[in-house]
C-alpha cells in the first residue's frame, strides 16, 4: 500500500530509494564522506550508514556552508542521496541539493520521525509529494 505525503517542493525532479531516516540534524562537512557517501560523524545516529541512492530524511542541516559543496561532491562521485526530505530545509542543504540536482522537499505534512526507515519511497520535488510504500 502506498501513502502519499504532501510537502513543499524545492527544485525539480524525482528520486526513488529506500528511506534512511534520522531525527538528528546532519552536517555534510565532516559528517559525510564525499567519496563513499558514508556518514563518518561518530556521534551521529547514522554513523557507518551510506546515504548513496537513499531517500535521506532528516530535520535540517547544520554546520559550514561548505556542506553545499560536499553534497555536490557526493553527486559527482555517484554516491549522493536519490532525494532529500527535511523538516525545514535551510540554505546549506537547499543550495547543495540544487547544484547537485538532488530532489528536495521540506515541511512534510507528517513528522519525519513517522517515516518508516528502509521503506521504498519516491520524492517528486516538482509535485511536492513523498510516496512511501509499494503502489
Amino acid at each position: 500500500m502506498e501513502v502519499i505525503i504532501r510537502a513543499r517542493g524545492i527544485g525539480r525532479g524525482s528520486g526513488t530509494g529506500a528511506l534512511l531516516v534520522t531525527d538528528a540534524p546532519l552536517s555534510f562537512l565532516g559528517g559525510v564522506d564525499p567519496e563513499t557517501g558514508v556518514v563518518i560523524d561518530p556521534d551521529h545516529p547514522l554513523h557507518g550508514r551510506s546515504v548513496a541512492g537513499r531517500v535521506l530524511a532528516f530535520p535540517h542541516g547544520k554546520g559550514s556552508t561548505v556542506g553545499s559543496y560536499v553534497i555536490y561532491g557526493l553527486a559527482r562521485n555517484g554516491v549522493a542521496p536519490a532525494a532529500i526530505v527535511n523538516t525545514e530545509a535551510e540554505a546549506i542543504i537547499a543550495a547543495g541539493a540544487l547544484i547537485a540536482g538532488i530532489p528536495l522537499v521540506d515541511r512534510p505534512e507528517r513528522p519525519i520521525g513517522e517515516l518508516p526507515d528502509g521503506a521504498p519511497a519516491t520524492v517528486d520535488a516538482g509535485a511536492g509529494d513523498i510516496r512511501v510504500g509499494d503502489p
